[in-house]
């Protein structure tokens, strides 16, 4: 291919191209412009076509030694279809741990409410044996006492009705307690307690209406009154101090009526 030349030696031009000749003798104007543009689309075509045949032979090297590619698609699947297992597995695993968390929780829940249940039971029968033990022990000391027996005019569950909230139970023993909150010490044993004969003597001691409660000089030995006593009130006749329970505080509160009072 030549360019076209005028007689001159010009060359010829065809709307502003230069003419070529082809070797087949036909004649075209050639477009710069074009060809220009061409070019360049053509170089973007044949870098783009090599950069994505550097990026397949990049990806390729993965692949080196897999000569099945089916067989390697089917690994990848049963691989992606494992992992997938796993994750399951670990779901489940999770749900397993949350189902032993509460129940582990609500066995400690019921067990603490059992022992709940059961410290109130022990509680209650502790406290039922603790005043059962109070009854006996300062219950029998009133019933078995020297001095109510021989220096008292009433019976000693009357005794034990106005004075037995002075005396409790501490360490297994009976302890009295003065109208001011003081333990009753013994006068005859100093620096310790009184002993129940002792410290009741002394309670009768502080009591207003003692005269009223305690033997006087003419008294029987059956523990009655005799008729006249300190105070100058005559036994009104009602109750009987050798009846039951009722008819003698029946009888004190008719011939000895201050002793109701606390």
């Amino acid at each position: 291919m030549k360019l076209k030349l005028d007689d001159n030696g010009n060359v010829v031009l065809q709307n502003g191209q230069p003419v070529y000749v082809h070797d087949d003798g036909k004649e075209a104007p050639f477009d710069a412009a074009a060809a220009v543009i061409k070019i360049s689309a053509l170089n973007r075509e044949a870098q783009g076509h090599r950069e994505a045949k550097e990026a397949a032979e990049a990806r390729a090297k993965l692949f080196e030694g897999i000569e099945d590619a089916e067989a390697a698609i089917k690994a990848l699947e049963t691989v992606k279809n494992l992992k997938e297992g796993d994750l399951v597995t670990a779901g489940k695993v999770e749900e397993i741990k949350s189902a032993a968390k509460r129940a582990a929780e609500e066995q400690v829940a019921a067990a603490a409410k059992a022992a709940a249940e059961r410290e109130k039971t022990l509680q209650g029968d502790l406290e039922k044996l603790q005043g059962q033990l109070h009854g006996e022990l300062i219950g029998g000391s009133f019933s078995r006492s020297k001095l109510i027996s021989e220096k008292f005019a009433i019976p000693g569950d009357l005794v034990q009705a106005r004075f037995g909230q002075a005396f409790k139970i501490e360490e297994g023993k009976v302890v009295a307690y003065d109208q001011a909150g003081n333990k009753i010490f013994s006068r005859a044993r100093p620096g310790e307690v009184a002993d129940f004969d002792e410290a009741l003597e002394a309670l009768v001691d502080q009591y207003p209406y003692k005269d009223q409660i305690l033997k006087s000089s003419g008294a029987n030995g059956g523990g009655a009154p005799n008729g006249s006593h300190t105070g100058g009130k005559p036994p009104a006749g009602k109750g009987n101090f050798g009846g039951n329970k009722e008819d003698r505080l029946q009888a004190i509160k008719s011939q000895f009526p201050d002793l109701a009072q606390p």
